[in-house]
């Protein structure tokens, strides 16, 4: 099955910091799947390094107060047409990304405290009828 996944999770040096947070987990899922790494925020044309970024009142800015929101909608579409063209079913994205997290977010305060809900991304992913998961819950894809 083909699988997208946060290109973070895979090793690649993405995040808006500059580095990547390697799964080895998650990277054990090429022994069953084809994995596809996607970076919303890069296919959206933001740079890395780039200043973090929360999601606030349904906009994505940074702690500075930019705004966004275009680039996040823009790299999600991007990551849709993916999945799309590869017949994903399943997705494994970062938890806790304005992007890519799925069921829980960062609030919008940058003081580090998480709220229900999900990322751009990971939302237009459900919306299309992808299941996505993180990396601390994607057991069912190892069977």
């Amino acid at each position: 099955m083909n699988l997208l996944v946060s290109s973070c999770l895979l090793g690649l040096n993405c995040r808006y910091c500059g580095t990547g947070c390697l799964s080895d987990q998650v990277l054990l899922l090429k022994q069953k799947h084809r994995l596809i790494p996607v970076c919303p925020e890069q296919m959206g044309g933001l740079p890395t390094p780039r200043p973090p970024v929360e999601l606030a009142h349904g906009r994505a800015v940074t702690q500075a107060g930019k705004d966004v929101t275009a680039q996040f909608e823009k790299g999600g579409e991007e990551v849709v047409r993916l999945a799309e063209l590869f017949e994903c079913s399943y997705a494994v994205m970062k938890s806790r990304s304005p992007s890519c997290g799925c069921g829980l977010v960062y609030d919008g305060t940058f003081s580090g405290h998480c709220i229900s809900g999900n990322g751009i991304t990971a939302e237009m992913l459900q919306k299309k009828g992808i299941t996505v998961l993180n990396e601390n819950n994607f057991n069912e894809l190892m069977k």
